[in-house]
């Protein structure tokens, strides 16, 4: 049999390899029936379509139950929104027309299952069509929940193949696998999934990470090409997926396999050891995190401390901003885990590719220009104020450092400094212990805040690079932009020299520099960016024992050299 290569967006890492099974309505909302002909009693109907969420309602409640528990809160808000969907007013309301006969454009009077077909699909409809990529999402969302309502309505659904029926080892082929249906798979038979649709910002390929179920997403049509019981292969890594691979495919990539799981063991041996070059020169490497649910791999990993706590994260993915309260606990959490340690927490960073749409974020033609990070949290003060007083209420549980994104200018800095301590005379007025001293840095990752680090680091306790913009906008290139992905090059000689600037001005001003960007992690530029001059590097948790290890191998002095070549070539 030939061996059909294919590749789709890579979503959650790692090798998998077995036997397809295909969903099949799932994943799909089922087709709807023929408009209703005979005796019709629009009560029944109705009365069929309230018990049918209310099954669906019962189904999504042991979801959500079980994602608390294997998941943690913040995955599970998902479902917490799935069950708002499935009581939607409006969606409702529009069903209930229909069957009576009242909708605009009705042609009489239909079934509970049409009725309800037709409206979940112009909800779907509706989000897809939408220029919001989180709000296209959405329309995944509503799929699930609707096909959850019209499986309760259709009996000959049950008949088809479902995520509940798996009992033996496979990789799930699916047009589109949703939240609930990742978050309830079975570790202990899931290998992996692929799917026609999605994308990395999905909840499907977020909760997959966070299970550490391989997967690939985006590949068009993939359930044209495989049947249930066809032998698939897919690398979480690359995006590519091998049909009814051949046995030299299959081992190679099972000795890769075999390599990283190797691998793995021996890095473990790093666990405890110093973060030091072989002649002396002391590295800090500390993690970045996304949510609290990530502080087992951080803390496993042995993280020196957390360089960027991405408090973006407590923001998305729900109906209304954190309050205070809420805030604080999340804070006072990572605080306490890493005893001591230095945790840096970036204040809200949102915008760009970022969006919290209950925000009410005016649509922008550049949003990577725009009302971003510090510029909209200076334009609403009272938001910022509350994660501001939580931070500074956790502070006392840790060793907590506040950094502040996407600062252009002195003013700025100057502003977002007086806040804090505006927030901070306020809470000790209250009688609120605070912390004495509490280091304040910025983030450098505009180039014209390069370009005046000497005039910042003497209003500031410490720099971050944060070369993921940095590059975009040195580059001008659109990270997003997949047509001109080549020209994103973190060792453009413009992007090497702006970091070179920021250390050196770094070091005259006395305070530390580090890197929290994805640069930061990548082993080709390590030893660039220890001869630089940072102090700090800060990267996925994954990668810190990689990174320990290589830096042990590597001389200060002659990354110095290596450094200072690659900024005047």
């Amino acid at each position: 049999m030939t061996t059909l290569s294919v590749f789709g967006k890579p979503a959650s890492p790692g090798v998998a390899i077995g036997r397809a099974y295909v969903l099949g309505l799932s994943t799909t909302l089922p087709e709807p029936p023929e408009e209703f002909s005979g005796p019709f009693n629009a009560e029944a109907e109705f009365e069929k379509l309230t018990q049918a969420i209310r099954a669906a309602k019962f189904e999504i409640e042991l979801v959500h139950k079980k994602s608390l528990s294997t998941l943690g809160a913040e995955k599970a808000a998902i479902f917490e929104a799935h069950l708002m969907i499935v009581e939607d007013p409006e969606m409702l309301d529009l069903t209930r027309d229909r069957i009576f006969g009242k909708a605009e454009g009705s042609q009489g009077f239909e079934t509970a299952r049409l009725a309800y077909s037709k409206v979940a699909d112009f909800f779907v409809t509706t989000f897809e069509s939408m220029k919001n990529e989180y709000m296209r999402e959405r329309a995944h969302d509503v799929k699930d929940v609707s096909s959850r309502v019209l499986r309760k309505l259709d009996p000959n659904a049950a008949n088809e193949s479902s995520i509940e029926s798996i009992v033996s080892d496979v990789i799930v082929v699916a047009h589109d696998l949703t939240p609930s249906e990742t978050a309830t798979l079975d570790r202990n038979h899931v290998l992996g999934f692929v799917t026609n649709v999605g994308g990395k910002t999905s909840h499907t390929a977020i909760l997959a990470r966070t299970l550490e179920i391989p997967a690939v997403l985006g590949l068009d049509s993939i359930t044209q090409k495989v049947v249930t019981g066809d032998w698939i292969a897919l690398n979480g890594d690359t995006g590519e997926v091998f049909i009814n691979p051949s046995q030299e495919i299959i081992s190679q990539l099972n000795e890769k396999k075999a390599k990283l799981e190797k691998e793995k063991a021996e890095l473990a041996r790093w666990v405890g050891k110093p973060s030091v070059t072989r002649d002396g020169r002391k590295v800090l490497l500390t993690a970045n995190l996304g949510t609290v649910d990530d502080l087992p791999l951080v803390l496993k990993n042995d993280a020196e401390g957390i360089g960027l706590f991405r408090t973006e994260f407590l923001f998305m993915g729900r109906n209304s901003a954190p309050s205070e309260e809420e805030q604080f606990r999340s804070y006072k959490t990572v605080l306490e885990a890493m005893k001591g340690k230095p945790v840096v927490i970036r204040t809200l960073d949102i915008g760009g590719d970022k969006e919290v749409p209950y925000l009410n974020i005016k649509k922008e033609e550049n949003p990577f220009l725009g009302l971003r990070a510090i510029r909209y949290c200076l334009r609403t003060p009272e938001l910022f104020k509350i994660q501001l007083r939580a931070l500074l209420r956790a502070s006392s549980f840790g060793n907590l450092e506040i950094m502040i994104p996407m600062i252009s200018c002195l003013q700025e800095l100057t502003q977002a400094k007086a806040m804090i301590e505006e927030a901070r005379a306020q809470l000790v007025s209250e009688g609120v212990k605070v912390a004495s001293h509490i280091k304040v840095g910025i983030m450098i990752e505009i180039p014209a805040a390069a370009l005046i680090a000497d005039v910042l680091a003497k209003h500031c306790d410490f720099f971050s690079i944060g070369t993921n913009d940095l590059i975009q906008y040195t580059c001008a290139v659109d990270r997003m932009n997949q047509s001109i992905h080549q020209l994103y090059d973190p060792g453009h000689l413009g992007v090497r020299r702006l970091i070179a600037m920021t250390a050196k001005a770094a070091k005259e001003a006395g305070i530390s520099v580090a890197m929290c960007g994805e640069m930061a992690g990548t082993a080709e530029f390590l030893s660039f960016l220890v001869g630089v001059g940072l102090d700090e590097l800060s990267m996925s948790s994954s990668s810190l024992l990689r990174t320990r290890k290589q830096l042990a191998e590597l001389s200060f002095k002659d990354s110095a050299a290596f450094a200072s070549a690659a900024v005047n070539s």
